[in-house]
């Protein structure tokens, strides 16, 4: 097990930790003074007309070369054996499927859509319809009707690639409204034997079929696709109004393999497991497409969440680098580290961390359980690829996001009066070590989204200045180490303290009765807001006010004024299907406000209700802070 050192005490220690392999970001502080974007395209192959396609640098080149019979893929599934795919195969499927779609009549710049598992059909759709020069767009496959027709809508979908089910619940009911999509194929049906599929659809074996006839490996082509080509469209909800469709573009595959080796620290030879879900942007950029260029064997399970199964797919299949999230890693706490050490992970030597902050005792916990601390990572649907990563062999500090990616200028700008970047005859204020403002950062790296589908003027509102507004606070330390404070519609204004929820959460988490807190403003006379958490326990714990009460004083012993003065507990937290707590949605709940756009709700939770044990510090006399 490789060296570490922990120094400091829960919430402020230091993680010196020794990478079992020389990182290959290298020394951070050289690679970062080095690094060019430009000198990294020499790392793809692309073509000598300057041509550049996001499947080919993901597949084919490994298809053809070295890894041609290394497993690219490996599929698990609770109900079904393990299948694999290695790279040749790969390179070859996704050929017969770019095939089959452009016999649909899909040309480059087309819209295609998956609503799957996760499965090969969807992994050879990616890779086909991009190989194909046409848009990929993944849909979160536990979505319901409206949001899956609204994004098919918006996006212009030509084609989507589904199962009979989803298709007969979520799509057909309004497949009038939808004139654009012409045609459906179903992967669960076979027109020329008994299951037919539903009306109005195609048998994907048979779209496959006639394209496995159609294909000839000596004349095929990838599209000629430039670097500035749409490749992606990843749809991302706002607090209001309509999901926003991300435009990105083939060069994003530059970024991804950028930071699947220096963030991920992936390289042949290693198995890696990404929980996130393909219907969302790290499922794609970093469950398929990041990994894939780097020539590792990705394993993807198709079951749901089980801290046991996962602890065993982490053993069983030797798995080197795990990137999950931190809702994920709160529910393996809640499971205990027992459980971890029941199980042995000799393989493992870097586990991160995607999708919301990490809370500080998360990653201690890793210590616990893999003897490595979870390294968190920062990025956003609209930067495509990690932008703030915790290095493999740089000091990790709990609680910060890490560094910014070589390549990659990041700054904290001055608030207005709005809580966003404030901008004053066209020019914004950039922050010292310490201030909390708006972390933004300077546009130039490939991966970043072009447009906003459809709606150019959204687009220009995120950008200042030279800038892209990132809409999250933070602040930077004197090592520029980036901590986040919080969404800059969650910050909390308290008695003339500006708090951010993560930070009272994170505090709130490390209560040994705590798992899982949520943090909303919420009015007071006094003291314009007051912090009030919704709290889940651990197994073993059970409400009451005389908890509650405890849970305040251990908060204000570790935050001091800008501590909770209300706690409520809560055993289901409202979750986003890519495992955020949604603050606005218990805030909305709390204040009986409209709750907004809900089709990102994890549906098992999105109506629970918190339990009746709330208690208030003002309420035993104690005046507003």
């Amino acid at each position: 097990m490789a060296e570490m050192a922990v120094q400091g005490s829960a919430r402020d220690r230091q993680i010196e930790h020794a990478p079992a392999l020389p990182p290959l970001v290298g020394d951070y502080e050289s690679r970062r003074r080095t690094f060019s974007w430009e000198v990294a395209r020499s790392w793809l192959q692309g073509d000598e007309a300057g041509h550049l396609n996001l499947a080919h640098e993901a597949v084919d080149r490994h298809a053809s070369g070295p890894l041609a019979d290394t497993v690219a893929i490996r599929f698990l599934d609770r109900a079904a054996p393990t299948t694999e795919l290695t790279y040749r195969q790969l390179g070859e499927r996704s050929d017969v499927t770019a095939t089959a779609l452009r016999l649909l009549g899909i040309r480059p710049g087309d819209g295609v859509c998956t609503l799957l598992p996760r499965s090969p059909e969807l992994y050879l759709t990616v890779l086909g319809t991009l190989k194909a020069g046409a848009v990929y767009c993944p849909l979160f496959p536990a979505f319901g009707p409206e949001p899956v027709v609204e994004r098919l809508r918006l996006g212009h979908i030509r084609l989507l690639v589904t199962d009979s089910l989803s298709y007969t619940r979520k799509v057909a009911p309004q497949r009038a409204s939808l004139p654009d999509l012409e045609h459906v194929l179903v992967t669960d049906a076979d027109q020329s034997g008994e299951d037919g599929a539903p009306e109005g659809t195609t048998a994907w074996a048979d779209a496959l079929g006639a394209g496995e006839t159609a294909y000839d490996p000596g004349t095929f082509a990838v599209a000629p696709t430039r670097p500035d080509d749409p490749a992606l469209l990843h749809f991302t909800s706002g607090t209001t109004g309509k999901p926003k469709g991300a435009v990105h573009v083939h060069e994003a595959i530059l970024a991804h393999h950028v930071t699947a080796e220096f963030a991920l620290d992936l390289r042949p030879g290693d198995v890696y497991w990404c929980t996130a879900d393909p219907g969302w942007v790290t499922g794609t950029s970093y469950g398929i497409l990041g990994p894939l260029s780097c020539g590792v064997t990705i394993v993807t399970d198709a079951a749901d969440f089980d801290a046991r199964r996962w602890f065993r797919i982490l053993q069983d299949e030797r798995v080197t680098v795990f990137y999950t999230a931190p809702t994920a890693l709160r529910m393996l706490m809640r499971a205990g580290v027992g459980l971890a050490r029941e199980h042995s992970f000799p393989q493992l030597r870097h586990v991160v961390s995607v999708g919301e902050p990490l809370n500080p005792e998360a990653v201690v916990w890793g210590l616990e359980a893999f003897g490595l601390p979870v390294h968190d990572t920062w990025w956003q649907t609209e930067t495509g690829a990690i932008m703030v990563s915790n290095f493999p062999g740089m000091p990790v500090r709990p609680g910060s996001m890490g560094r910014p990616v070589p390549g990659v200028d990041v700054a904290v700008l001055r608030q207005g009066a709005d809580g966003r970047a404030e901008v004053v005859d066209g020019t914004v204020r950039v922050l010292g070590p310490g201030e909390v403002g708006e972390l933004a950062l300077r546009p130039g790296w490939p991966s970043m989204f072009r447009a906003y589908l459809d709606d150019p003027d959204r687009y220009a509102k995120a950008f200042a200045d030279g800038w892209y507004l990132s809409g999250d606070l933070a602040r930077t330390d004197a090592d520029g180490y980036v901590w986040f404070i919080g969404r800059a519609d969650d910050v909390i204004k308290s008695a003339g303290h500006l708090i951010g929820p993560f930070e009272v959460e994170s505090a709130l988490m490390e209560h040994p009765a705590v798992a899982e807190v949520g943090v909303i403003g919420k009015p007071d006379p006094l003291a314009g807001e007051i912090v009030k958490a919704f709290v889940t326990l651990k197994v073993g714990h059970e409400p009451s006010p005389a908890l509650a009460r405890e849970l305040i004083a251990f908060g204000r012993h570790r935050l001091g004024s800008v501590a909770p003065r209300e706690i409520a507990f809560d055993q289901a937290l409202p979750h986003t299907r890519s495992g955020k707590v949604m603050r606005r949605l218990l805030r909305a709940r709390e204040l009986g406000l409209p709750e907004g756009d809900l089709s990102t709700v994890e549906t098992s939770v999105s109506t629970s209700a918190s339990t009746s044990a709330t208690t208030s510090a003002s309420a035993s006399g104690e005046p507003p802070s």
